[in-house]
């Protein structure tokens, strides 16, 4: 897996990092740990858990996606802007695909965030 690093956040902005990698992140920022008995749900937030027993294909899933943008705190709505300095895609890029991505970018700024500080309080308010 690639470090959650501005490099790596431009990538899946870019579309330049596969889903199936984009998706891990998210799952491993979520708690979702995969086994060889399958996926270990035990460090994963309740509503998380309880919605997804396996973790959501977040470029696929609308509702999934939804529930992302939900849980991230109000306060780090604008991070893609303020951290990356992203302007958001033309009108010819405004995609499910991409727009998805970028929520996804925008949860893993904000739980970055939280690990750096470690404030989790305001974590999952969906």
């Amino acid at each position: 897996m690639p470090p959650l690093t501005d490099d790596t956040l431009w990538a899946i902005l870019n579309d330049e990092l596969d889903d199936n990698t984009v998706n891990r992140l998210v799952w491993r920022g979520l708690g979702y740990q995969e086994t060889v008995a399958g996926w270990d749900r035990s460090a994963v937030e309740t509503a998380w858990a309880e919605k997804y027993p396996e973790p959501p294909n977040f470029i696929e899933s609308r509702p999934a996606t939804v529930q992302l943008t939900r849980s991230i705190p109000r306060e780090d709505k604008q991070l893609l802007k303020e951290e990356l300095g992203f302007k958001g895609y033309t009108v010819d890029q405004l995609i499910p695909r991409l727009t998805r991505r970028a929520t996804m970018v925008s949860w893993l700024l904000s739980h970055r965030k939280q690990q750096a500080t470690g404030d989790f309080s305001s974590e999952d308010n969906a």
